[in-house]
């Protein structure tokens, strides 16, 4: 499949996006949406703020939600790989034992 132009809104204003598939269209638009509900959220509650402070809290929001779950992953993946290292030094002494 090639590309394909979808739109989608965020904070109200229409953007021309490519899609490569069906996938990365999922992707876009939920992004949106998702971008949607937070930009409703900080209006809501800071009804005075110009748009452009309703995105940067968003985008902020958004990178800290990123650095939180990278850091959770490089936790995660030292954690597999102390865990990998264990079970291969059981494994070990269970095949040294059963000699």
């Amino acid at each position: 499949m090639g590309q394909q132009k979808i739109t989608v809104k965020i904070a109200g204003r229409p953007y021309v996006l490519n899609s490569s598939s069906p996938e990365q269209e999922w992707k876009i638009r939920t992004s949106a949406d998702e971008i949607n509900r937070k930009v409703n959220a900080y209006l809501d509650k800071f009804p005075g703020k110009s748009i452009v402070d309703i995105l940067s809290f968003v985008a902020l929001n958004v990178c800290i939600s990123n650095l939180t779950l990278q850091e959770q992953m490089k936790n995660l993946t030292n954690e597999e790989n102390a865990l990998a290292e264990e079970l291969s030094g059981y494994l070990d002494n269970i095949d040294k034992n059963s000699r």
